[in-house]
């Protein structure tokens, strides 16, 4: 049978199909006949002619008359039906009545649901999703990028051919919101062949076009010390940032006269900031660990203090003194290596030759020395502070990695228990009453909290403000002393400078010791009135 859109037949209700005449009791004991009978039905002319008229009428939104369909269907065609379905024995259906079957309710109620479903879906709305990436970096805004531009004029009105490395530090500070010591780096970013000068057009080329008004502080110093294509910042990086800095700070101007000590400060400031922010310790400094530290700030500071001893942040002259004298006085024979024999004179004989050796062993970092078995002034520089300031991150990292001897992320009690050994050896030769290991190993245990008791994690050290006694209590006898005396000098001092770390109340203590031994070899020398000027750097 060939009818059109014979495909949506199933969405006719079957009891719109109806057989006059036919009582359905003869059809309920034999399910097969019923499905016989209706195939007959369907295989009628005039059954095609109603099913195809339902169906357009249900494409078209027309509400559907069965009854009607119905009457004209069989008054057109005669009676096509079998004489069973004619029997007058069969009563006549009852009358259907608009509110008795649900059946015809519901179809009178929602005719929609006969409609196409095409028809019921509303075209999308196109909506224009703001763009939310941009490789080079969002462009700055109408307005401010107005305003910057009406800066720039006013600087360049008085030099139409452009400015020169020493006139252009004015940009750096105004427009550019930068540290005035960033301008050198930022003149030969602009000026990549080296002309000596930086027209008008080129630095908005530069500042504006290439969307550098538009980022955060840190992510300009980035991009202007980073070299191109480079995806990092490396420490010679940092060494024009350094000169310049040594080249116009007033704090610094006692170290113009003296290259060497120059070189040795910005040594010790760049080795400072890859020791704080470099949490990688691959020497690869990446944005992300820029703008986690606090190095931008500290930048920012040098431009509004003129005492660079104030900036304790890695560009402290003082601290830079401390660490330095520590360096020369352990390094007997100055030839700027220090071995193992010369480090466990460290702090008055402090370390254990247990520690030391692991030290040695490069295990909590690579020595960047080409000497073997010898220290550079960079290791040591990692060492002193890992050492002074056991309370920071890369302290607890440094250490953490010395005392885990099988490297499985875990400090075992065995592993305590073999580095303070030594310690109690050491003990008792000075007659200090002996402690035993497991009264430590509970002492340990209540500092720490650890989240098992049989091992501590690096991130179980995190967790606590008592991480580095710990460290002290295995391998430093001095510091373990001091604690269990708990020294009210330091007591003091700490409540003194609640924001200052361990490592700025050490090198303050020494900075002061390492002064006045400075003033009594002047007096032993014959210097007169020494004691009547104020105390200066020996550099």
């Amino acid at each position: 049978m060939d009818i059109d859109g014979l495909d949506d037949v199933h969405i006719l209700d079957p009891e719109f199909l109806q057989l006059q005449g036919l009582s359905p009791a003869p059809l309920k004991p034999s399910s097969h006949i019923a499905d016989e009978l209706f195939s007959q039905w369907l295989s009628l002319p005039e059954t095609a002619r109603l099913v195809k008229s339902l169906i357009d009428d249900a494409k078209s939104g027309t509400p559907t008359n069965v009854s009607k369909n119905y009457a004209t269907t069989n008054v057109s065609g005669g009676s096509a039906l079998p004489a069973v379905f004619l029997s007058s024995s069969t009563p006549p259906l009852s009358p259907r009545s608009s509110s008795g079957s649900p059946r015809f309710s519901r179809q009178r109620t929602s005719p929609p649901s006969l409609q196409s479903p095409l028809r019921s879906v509303k075209e999308p709305k196109c909506e224009l999703i703001p763009q939310f990436y941009y490789q080079h970096g969002r462009p700055p805004a109408k307005d401010l990028k107005d305003q910057c531009i009406s800066m720039v004029d006013q600087f360049f009105s008085n030099y139409i051919d452009g400015l020169h490395v020493h006139e252009f530090k004015s940009i750096t500070k105004e427009v550019c919101k930068l540290p005035s010591f960033l301008s050198p780096a930022l003149f030969r970013k602009i000026d990549p062949n080296c002309t000596d000068i930086v027209t008008r057009d080129a630095f908005i080329k530069y500042w504006i076009d290439g969307n550098m008004l538009s980022m955060d502080t840190a992510s300009q110093i980035y991009n202007i010390l980073r070299q191109q294509g480079c995806k990092y910042l490396r420490q010679a990086d940092f060494k024009p940032v350094l000169d310049e800095l040594l080249a116009t700070h007033p704090g610094l101007e006692f170290l113009r006269t003296t290259s060497e000590f120059q070189e040795r400060y910005a040594e010790t400031v760049i080795y400072r900031i890859f020791y704080y922010i470099n949490r990688s310790g691959t020497g690869c400094l990446t944005l992300r660990e820029l703008k986690r530290g606090n190095l931008i700030a500290a930048m920012q500071q040098l431009d509004e203090e003129d005492d660079i001893n104030k900036i304790i942040r890695y560009f402290s002259y003082e601290h830079f003194y401390v660490i330095y004298c520590k360096f020369w006085e352990l390094d007997g024979d100055h030839d700027c290596f220090i071995d193992k024999d010369n480090l466990i004179k460290y702090g008055n004989n402090a370390l254990t030759y247990r520690i030391v050796d692991r030290i040695f062993s490069q295990v909590p970092r690579k020595f960047t020395s080409k000497v073997e078995g010898k220290m550079s002034y960079e290791d040591f520089v990692y060492f002193i502070l890992a050492e002074e300031d056991k309370s920071s991150e890369p302290s607890l990292e440094y250490w953490f990695k010395c005392v885990d001897l099988d490297e499985n992320g875990v400090i075992t009690p065995n592993e305590m228990q073999f580095f303070f050994e030594e310690q109690l050896h050491r003990m008792e030769c000075i007659t200090q009453e002996a402690v035993l290991f497991s009264d430590i190993l509970c002492q340990i245990i209540d500092m720490i909290g650890p989240e098992k008791e049989n091992c501590i994690t690096f991130q179980d050290l995190k967790g606590s403000k008592l991480s580095g006694n710990v460290f002290n209590i295995l391998f430093n006898l001095n510091k373990f002393m001091a604690f269990e005396t708990r020294d009210p000098f330091l007591i003091r001092q700490e409540r003194e400078d609640p924001n200052w770390t361990e490592w700025d109340r050490f090198a303050q203590r020494e900075y002061v010791r390492l002064s006045m031994e400075e003033d009594v070899d002047e007096v032993s020398n014959g210097s007169a009135d020494v004691w009547d000027e104020p105390l200066e750097p020996p550099f």
